[in-house]
């Protein structure tokens, strides 16, 4: 039987080999994890579809290819190892054929990936200066990464501290914040919000939840929506800059910056956020966290947000000045709840009270919008936190 690269997300054509797990002659079981396929958004471990015996592997580490490709051949039970099934589709043989003229045959760098286009074009590199490690000299995305990581840092004395090497998740992390950077004017604002409106519907929830969910209620569902109810308000800020234009999108399909166990983050998208209560947002939450950090994510997954939540409030942070999950114009970093002293306005008076009380921070592309809408936008999402009825919301 054929293993095939698998159609990994709606909008990914190709995928790259990261590494196998099986060498060929291996008996396999179903469900056993032959190899690791990288897209530029995610890794992915492929399986074994049948029981049998890999009797070949036709494309080796480092290869980008399309989606359909023939990647290897298990043979089951019945077949004759070493050739091919009969029900195999038969794999067309990678010979070099001599040029027109008689000029040498091309290089493998004559047909680069979509990848790695793009990452020339963006670090304004030149492919004659980097080694393929590729299929006949190829240069692949991560010989690309590679050179970038090497070229971009000062050699470090091994004797002084331990080196690290970027692994793939830091690596791509480390390009898209330094490309956020240099594309977006970053503008930081803050506010604070009272989250006793909040707190009073968690401690109604959050028993049953945790017993019938297994997980803890945060407060991420929450800011979640109240940044949706916003956002209808100030839809400029759910938008993406092109070119000279600024495109605001239809739908709100919210970005959350998960934490990979302290080994780097990826930003998890919930489409059509807008629509959606606090307790189905929770839930969506959840389960994006629990594939990211169980490697189970696909790459539809990571791609088509337009605004983006960095929540390290767990961690205790007063604030974080986030940066810009491109191509959108706006993060909020929702950082810790904690009492604190908090003035109480009344028809009265004023007196002061022990209130939770939360620090959001708003990094905005100034291109996109200015700096009053963004402090509307904030003080509208400071009123929404404070003034909801959140059981209605729940």
């Amino acid at each position: 039987m054929d293993v095939l690269m698998p159609q990994l997300g709606e909008t990914v054509a190709e995928g790259t080999i990261a590494a196998w797990h099986k060498q060929a002659g291996d008996a396999v079981e179903k469900g056993d994890v032959l190899l690791d396929v990288e897209t530029d958004k995610v890794a992915t471990e492929i399986e074994a579809p049948v029981t049998g015996v890999l009797s070949s592997i036709d494309i080796a580490e480092g290869e980008t290819v399309d989606v359909g490709t023939v990647l290897a051949v298990i043979a089951v039970e019945g077949d004759v190892i070493g050739e091919k099934p009969a029900d195999s589709k038969p794999v067309a043989a990678k010979a070099e054929a001599p040029s027109p003229g008689g000029l040498p045959p091309k290089s493998g760098n004559d047909k680069l990936s979509p990848a790695v286009k793009r990452l020339l074009k963006q670090h304004g590199l030149d492919i004659a200066n980097i080694s393929g490690t590729g299929r006949d000299g190829r240069v692949t995305r991560q010989n690309v990464l590679d050179y970038v990581d090497q070229g971009g840092s000062a050699p470090v004395n091994a004797a002084s501290g331990e080196r690290i090497p970027f692994d793939r998740v830091r690596k791509v992390t480390a390009a898209h914040m330094v490309r956020s950077k240099a594309i977006s004017p970053h503008v930081l604002q803050t506010i604070d919000a009272d989250f006793l409106a909040v707190d009073i519907s968690r401690r109604a929830h959050k028993d049953q939840w945790k017993s019938d969910t297994g997980y803890s209620l945060s407060y991420l569902p929450y800011v979640a929506r109240a940044v949706c109810k916003a956002i209808v308000d100030f839809p400029r800020v759910n938008a993406s800059v092109d070119e000279d234009a600024l495109v605001i999108h239809a739908d709100i399909n919210l970005a959350i910056a998960i934490d990979l166990n302290h080994e780097g983050l990826v930003a998890a998208v919930t489409r059509n956020a807008g629509t959606m209560s606090v307790s189905k947002l929770a839930e969506q939450f959840n389960d994006l966290i629990s594939r990211a950090r169980t490697n189970k994510l696909k790459p539809d997954d990571l791609q088509g947000g337009t605004y983006t939540l960095s929540n390290p409030g767990p961690f205790g942070t007063l604030f974080t000045a986030p940066i810009i999950n491109q191509p959108q114009v706006g993060i909020l970093s929702m950082d810790a709840v904690k009492k604190r002293p908090h003035v109480i306005e009344t028809p009265g008076g004023d007196s002061i009270a022990i209130r939770p009380v939360g620090i959001l921070a708003h990094s905005f592309d100034h291109r996109a919008v200015d700096g009053a809408y963004s402090a509307a936008f904030l003080n509208r999402l400071k009123t929404i936190i404070e003034t909801t009825d959140w059981d209605s919301e729940f």
